[in-house]
């Protein structure tokens, strides 16, 4: 297989991975949001959307306008790209049906606290991290995976992770105080 097949193939099945993924996270934020769930943060999920929708950009840009073979190292950051992958199904596993790409928070729910969130506050986080990073290694275009490690890392430090950790901290505190959200913090 060459390297440009091998680029196609595995660009198409994170595209369609992708894809499913916000099925699941339009049927879930549903489900929650019936069930008295309220969004924080939602003026940045654009952000978020811009930062991943670039990144595919910036990947096809740099593999067809860069040399396109594959580097001798590249089954290290395949094999990174591939715990990446089974983080992410666990993390998708372990929260079920709370899991969604915005931030949800259901007053009072208890935070999940079985499969990798045992060990790590944010594994979704890391796993999005390690794809950014790795993804691009394996095809050895190293301006996108620094570019957009530095950004996704900005983002998540910065934005993503604050903005999750005050809604998990509301939801927390929401049943002692009559489930009134802090009008700062949620969106519609």
């Amino acid at each position: 297989m060459s390297s440009t097949t091998f680029f196609l193939s595995l660009l198409a099945l994170i595209v369609v991975e992708r894809l499913v993924e916000l099925r699941i996270a339009k049927r879930n934020t549903a489900l929650l949001k019936a069930r008295g769930a309220l969004e924080f943060g939602g003026k940045h999920y654009g952000l978020i959307v811009l930062l991943h929708t670039t990144f595919f950009i910036g990947i096809v840009l740099e593999f067809f306008l860069g040399n396109r073979s594959l580097p001798y190292y590249f089954t290290i950051p395949l094999l990174a790209f591939a715990v990446a992958q089974i983080l992410r199904a666990s993390v998708l596993y372990s929260l079920s049906t709370r899991w969604t790409t915005r931030i949800i928070v259901l007053p009072g729910e208890e935070l999940i606290s079985s499969g990798p969130y045992r060990f790590l506050r944010h594994p979704n986080y890391l796993a999005v991290a390690l794809e950014l990073l790795s993804l691009p290694l394996i095809f050895g275009l190293w301006d996108t995976a620094i570019l957009f490690s530095l950004l996704n890392a900005f983002v998540l430090l910065r934005i993503r992770i604050p903005a999750e950790e005050k809604a998990l901290k509301w939801s927390r505190s929401a049943v002692a105080v009559g489930n009134n959200p802090p009008p700062l913090l949620v969106e519609p």
